[in-house]
């Protein structure tokens, strides 16, 4: 009888051993995304987040066209076409530095790029493509309304025809990256028959195009939030996106965000966490570290539990994208579990850096107000839970 093989050390890191599903190749995606986080993002974002802005936003987007972050899973027109679980890495890794960078590539490659990639002519592919991959063109994604967020379909903004011309009037709101756009990817109405939602490419220097930036917030705020307003913008024939009609094009684009996020929130998750187990094993109370009381092993415990489950989860549905299996029912699944245990985790981190956790000389706090947008953006946790509810009982409670 041949002798047990060895075990391998525990990892605290690691404690399921997830990185052994992981070949060579994601593993040095991912090392390269945190390390460009480390050098370029995470020495700053406290102050940007302080301040309300990113700065030098443009300069950031083509480093990160330059590791090939935009447009990742996407293929040719200068696209990297890595896999879904590293561009999941990706998104975990950036969302680890702050949600505001994170969003920022899954704006341009997942909602903007992809939807010209998956719906668009291929003049506009040529045109748009090359440059958004390198970060030389920034993309916004205008659907949501000041009126209309989770029902899409009331949306009023509309485009009509005037002889081969389209005139686009609307506005959009909670729009990322849109004051800094060379491109918007635009919604709207038509006089095309039932389900006329069509597609635009519109070019943001056009006349009655404009993008406000939106101040004032308290989430987010390392990153460019704009309204979108068109006022009578003239448009050519060829600015549509002749691939869809209707909203399964918008919604196609939001399940393709929607699972950035599933593996992004888990980085905020783990960014919290570590911050907390550090200062666990370092502040003393009553004459030792924290970290030896039982109250806080069981809050360590319970968030290591979630925190890689919810890893195992992405990876799951990344291994399903990449297999052309995953289903909009699926990524749900997905977003409402993993963005829910995220802002618990943060939650219970910021518990246990007790005062210390609202300083922004920790991410914790940083964390917490972000997710509380993440939490609702590209779906609320109602939605998703309705989504979820109809695929299991087959009864539609949205209406």
């Amino acid at each position: 009888m041949s002798a047990p093989a060895k075990l391998p050390p525990f990892d605290p890191a690691d404690p399921l051993g997830i990185d052994d599903l992981l070949s060579d190749e994601d593993l040095a995606i991912r090392d390269t995304v945190r390390s460009w986080a480390a050098d370029r993002v995470l020495p700053h974002i406290a102050e940007w987040y302080e301040n309300g802005e990113l700065p030098g936003i443009r300069e950031l987007a083509r480093e990160l066209g330059s590791l090939g972050a935009l447009g990742m899973s996407l293929t040719g027109y200068g696209c990297a076409g890595a896999t879904a679980v590293q561009y999941g890495l990706a998104c975990l890794e950036l969302e680890a530095a702050d949600s505001g960078i994170r969003s920022l590539v899954s704006v341009q490659g997942s909602l903007a790029m992809y939807a010209i990639w998956k719906y668009g002519s291929e003049e506009q592919k040529q045109r748009w493509l090359p440059s958004m991959a390198a970060g030389e063109t920034i993309g916004c994604f205008g659907l949501t309304e000041p009126d209309h967020g989770s029902d899409p379909a009331g949306m009023r903004t509309y485009a009509k025809r005037d002889g081969t011309d389209w005139v686009l009037s609307g506005r959009k709101m909670w729009i990322t990256n849109g004051s800094v756009a060379g491109v918007a990817v635009v919604w709207a109405q038509t006089d095309e028959g039932s389900g006329g939602i069509r597609g635009f490419a519109v070019p943001t220097d056009t006349p009655g195009f404009s993008a406000p930036e939106i101040k004032h917030k308290w989430s987010l705020r390392a990153s460019v939030t704009s309204e979108l307003v068109m006022d009578e913008v003239r448009l050519p024939a060829d600015a549509v996106l002749p691939g869809v009609t209707g909203l399964k094009g918008p919604l196609s684009c939001l399940s393709h965000a929607r699972y950035g996020i599933v593996w992004g929130a888990m980085g905020a998750a783990r960014a919290s966490f570590d911050a907390a187990v550090e200062y666990a094993k370092t502040r003393e109370q009553f004459g030792r570290p924290i970290g030896g009381f039982q109250l806080t092993q069981a809050k360590l415990a319970d968030m290591a539990v979630e925190l890689h489950k919810g890893v195992l989860l992405a990876h799951h549905l990344g291994l399903r994208m990449d297999a052309g299996r995953l289903r909009p029912e699926q990524v749900s699944f997905g977003k409402l579990n993993n963005v829910r245990e995220a802002i618990e985790i943060c939650r219970t981190s910021r518990t246990v850096l007790g005062a210390n956790g609202i300083s922004l000389e920790y991410p914790v706090m940083r964390h917490v107000t972000n997710l509380e947008s993440v939490l609702t953006y590209e779906g609320t946790v109602e939605m998703h839970q309705l989504v979820l509810g109809k695929a299991l009982t087959g009864l539609d409670a949205f209406r």
